[in-house]
Parts: C-alpha cells; sequence; structure tokens
C-alpha cells in the first residue's frame, strides 16, 4: 500500500487543518480548574464527532468521575497490526495571564508558528496523528494497520481515572503497540525519539499556626510566622551541593554504565543548549553530572508555587495563620513515588519546629518509564522521521513525565513509541505557548509513515520506497 496518495492528501488540505487545529485549540480546557469543567465535556463532543467525521468507527465519549475521556477505533481488518494512539486534549493553567502576547484561546499565527495554550501541548501533536488517519482513510483508502485512539481530558493533573479504564478495558485497548506525541525533539530540523521519562509525584504542603491571622506588631518576633517556618523547611530539602537532602532518597537510583553516559553526552543536548533554552546563564544542581543527566536520570524536588499572607498592592502588618507550597519530585529510573511519598512525609516531620503544624497531601504520582531502544517499533518511528521530517532521530531521554507510558506497560502490556513534533522553545506549560506549523505538517507525515511502516515492517517498508 502506497503512502504517496495520504501525502498528496495533506498537502491539498494544509489550511483546513490548520483551521480545525485553531478551533480544537479555543477550547479553553484546563483540567486542574473545576470552572472549565463544561469546556472539556464540549472540547471531548467536538473531538468525538471529529473522528466520526474522518472515517473512524466505535467512537464513544466515556464518563469518568472527572473529566471524560474519547476513544475511537478503525473497522478492523484481520491479520493486521493493531497501534494504539494516545493523546491529551486538556491543557495547563494559562497564568500569568498578563505574560501573553495574545489571549492563550484565541489561537494566532505568527512568523510561521501557532500561538496558543494547548497549541503544543498536546492538541497540535496529538492532532497530527489525527489527521494522519484522515490521510489514509481519503478517497476510499484503507488503513495499513489496525487503529485505536485514546484522548483523555485528565493527563495535566495526574490521569486519576484512566488506570482504571484501562484495566477495566483491556480486551477492547489490546494493541501490538502504542505511539504517544507530547515531548520535544531536539531541535529545529533535529527530530527526536525519547525512550525514558522520569516519574512524577505532586505534593502540597500547607504549615498552619495561629487560627487567625494576627498583627505582626502585636505578635512580631513571639509567635512563629507559618511562612517563615515553610521556607525554613522548604531549605531543608537541598544542601549546598544542590543534592536532597532526604534519608534515603538515592538509595534506590539506577546506575548508568559509562558508555551509556557517553552515548547521552553525544546524543543528547549540551550544557550551554539546555541554558540557551532555559534563557539563563548558569546551571544549579549535582556537580558530577551534566545538566542533560541532571533532567533526566537523576531526581529532582522543585517548589512550584507559594502562598500565604498578603497578596495585594501595598503592605499589610500580618503573621498568616497558614501558608502553602506545590511541590513537584521527578522521579530517577529505579524510584517509586509510595516509597519517595513515605521518606518525604518523615523527612518533613523531622523538620518541622513543635510551633507549628504541617499537613501533606500527595494530588498525583507516577511511576518512571523505559522502552528498549531495540524494538522494531523503534526502527519504524526512525523511518517515519526519516520520511517525514527528511532527517534520522536521535534517541533521547526526557525529564518529564507522561504517566500513561509506565500504564501501558503495566496494565496492557505494549511499550509506547514517544515520537515528539515540539521543539525545546515552544513554551510547553509557559506563556506564549506555540506550535512551528512545519512541524505539524512533517508530524502528519511521520505519522502516515510510522502506521504505514508498523503495518509492512520498517524493513519491508524501507525496501519499497527505495524501489519506488
Amino acid at each position: 500500500m502506497s503512502t504517496s496518495g495520504a501525502i498528496a492528501y495533506i498537502e491539498r488540505h494544509r489550511p483546513r487543518f490548520l483551521g480545525e487545529l485553531k478551533e480544537f485549540v479555543r477550547f479553553p480546557t484546563v483540567s486542574a480548574q473545576p470552572r472549565h469543567a463544561a469546556d472539556l465535556q464540549r472540547c471531548a463532543s467536538w473531538l468525538a464527532a471529529h473522528l466520526r467525521g474522518i472515517g473512524l468507527s466505535r467512537v464513544n465519549v466515556v464518563k469518568t468521575a472527572l473529566h471524560p475521556l474519547v476513544y475511537a477505533e478503525s473497522r478492523r481488518e484481520p491479520g493486521r497490526q493493531t497501534v494504539l494512539i494516545y493523546g491529551h486534549y486538556d491543557v495547563q493553567p494559562p497564568d500569568p495571564l498578563h505574560e501573553w502576547r495574545s489571549p492563550p484561546f484565541d489561537p494566532v499565527v505568527s512568523g510561521g508558528n501557532l500561538y496558543g495554550r494547548g497549541a503544543c501541548d498536546d492538541k497540535g501533536q496529538m492532532f497530527a496523528h489525527v489527521k494522519a488517519i484522515e490521510a489514509h482513510l481519503s478517497e476510499g483508502r484503507t488503513l495499513p494497520v489496525n487503529v485505536k485512539c485514546l484522548f483523555e481530558g485528565e493527563e495535566e493533573i495526574g490521569s486519576p481515572n484512566l488506570a482504571r479504564f484501562l484495566a477495566e478495558n483491556r480486551d477492547t485497548l489490546a494493541a501490538e503497540v502504542a505511539i504517544v506525541s507530547d515531548m520535544p525533539m531536539l531541535g529545529p530540523g533535529r527530530p527526536a525519539i525519547t525512550y525514558s521519562m522520569r516519574g512524577g509525584l505532586s505534593l502540597e504542603l500547607e504549615v498552619a499556626g495561629p487560627e487567625r491571622d494576627l498583627h505582626s506588631g502585636i505578635f512580631g518576633g513571639a509567635i512563629h510566622n507559618p511562612l517563615q517556618a515553610l521556607c525554613e523547611i522548604i531549605a531543608g530539602l537541598h544542601g549546598p551541593d544542590g543534592r536532597v537532602t532526604i534519608p534515603g532518597y538515592y538509595d534506590s537510583v539506577k546506575s548508568w554504565r559509562p558508555d551509556e553516559r557517553r552515548y547521552m553526552a553525544e546524543a543528547g543536548p549540551d550544557d550551554r543548549k539546555i541554558l540557551k533554552d532555559a534563557g539563563v546563564s548558569d546551571g544549579w544542581g549535582e556537580s558530577r553530572y551534566s545538566l542533560y543527566e541532571r533532567t533526566t536520570i537523576r531526581p529532582a524536588i522543585t517548589v512550584n508555587g507559594f502562598t500565604g499572607g498578603y497578596q495585594g498592592p501595598g503592605g499589610k502588618g500580618v503573621i498568616p495563620s497558614r501558608a502553602r507550597a506545590k511541590l513537584s519530585i521527578r522521579l530517577a529510573p529505579g524510584q517509586d513515588p509510595k516509597e519517595i511519598e513515605r521518606l518525604f512525609r518523615l523527612h518533613v516531620e523531622r523538620l518541622t519546629p513543635p510551633t507549628v503544624r504541617c499537613k501533606i497531601r500527595a494530588t498525583q504520582g507516577a511511576k518512571p518509564a523505559l522502552v528498549s531502544r531495540r524494538l522494531s517499533a523503534m526502527r519504524a518511528a526512525a523511518l517515519a522521521y526519516r520520511k517525514g521530517f527528511g532527517a534520522s532521530p536521535v534517541f533521547l531521554r526526557s525529564g518529564g513525565t507522561i504517566p500513561v507510558v509506565n500504564t501501558f506497560q503495566e496494565l496492557l502490556g505494549i511499550p509506547t513509541i514517544l515520537m515528539g513534533f515540539a521543539l525545546p522553545d515552544d513554551g510547553m506549560h509557559g506563556p506564549n505557548e506555540k506550535f512551528q506549523l512545519s512541524n505539524f505538517y512533517d508530524g502528519i507525515a511521520a505519522s502516515i509513515w510510522f502506521l504505514a511502516s508498523i503495518g509492512k515492517g520498517p524493513e519491508k517498508a524501507e525496501r519499497k520506497e527505495c524501489s519506488s
């Protein structure tokens, strides 16, 4: 089955594809904020209708305890491989709004990029696969593989209802391989296949003191300020060398052979590239590791938010009754989120002075994931990049967390191929998020080639292309 017709189809329909992606991005699908629950429902219905419109069958909007899943599949052809395509239509909050150059949910095109919250993470990347399916099914063609699509609305809050759905629908979701596009490439024209991701653990830490806010003139110096106590606890999480001070924190972190670290140094970004992408001049952290290693094979604790006391203009002389911090722990291969949570709680208990009370709430956790670079599906992904982007990919580790990768392995017994179409400076989770449109169109082409290659086997697909 030739891919030339499908590739020609996407060339003819680029303007329409862009218009549909802009319509998709307009839904303010912020899963973390209850006021957007109706927006997520509307977006799920729109997505389901779109999947029906391109020719998929058995399309369902599946209710969960929070935000819906969207499931669709192609007509099953006996004897063909099955690919499970996963993505998420929920997005991060757009705050701080004043830093956006255009409204986050009114997407605009500028300089060859589409700007808007979710344009890259993950609506644009997952939509590339939807358009690849459409291209294969256009003009009476059939797909080279059986396809199942699973798009969720809770990934940005830790996928709290996904594991249960997967466990209850193992037979329905059975496949040989899954594909996810929700990560960056190495740079423009430099595609990458991610083969390792860190796990994640999100925590909320609250320190409480007096029952009410107190006058800082009358009580200052006599009552322990919860904000100060919280700062002291957080400061106690790291030593001056950047290492986490929690006893036992590093005990299960996997060590890597020198040849693996050499490969990472050759294939991955160097310190200068990482600092440039971050927009800073100096790095921080464990001195015996490169910045790339610190963000991929080493764990980290970061403070994501901090509140307490008066936040308005001018001053107010109070000792706040409570202070809160939001933290994320990125877990290196070998670490388990439940064990790290236990160690964290013990350490905070030791750090908490008797003058205040401390409460910890874990909001989400995910295990690290590692995928073999030797899988035939990895070769199919490499071929897809060569044909779609015109360049061979490198294999990268990622410091990010996609909970579903490990979940697919444990519950469905299938590997996940991580083919990113984003750029490091696309601003995932930050203001002015963007998606380079050339990567969107090349990503569609790469997805077309991936499905075709899985259907034939990468070696046969390569030989047929070379002989045509």
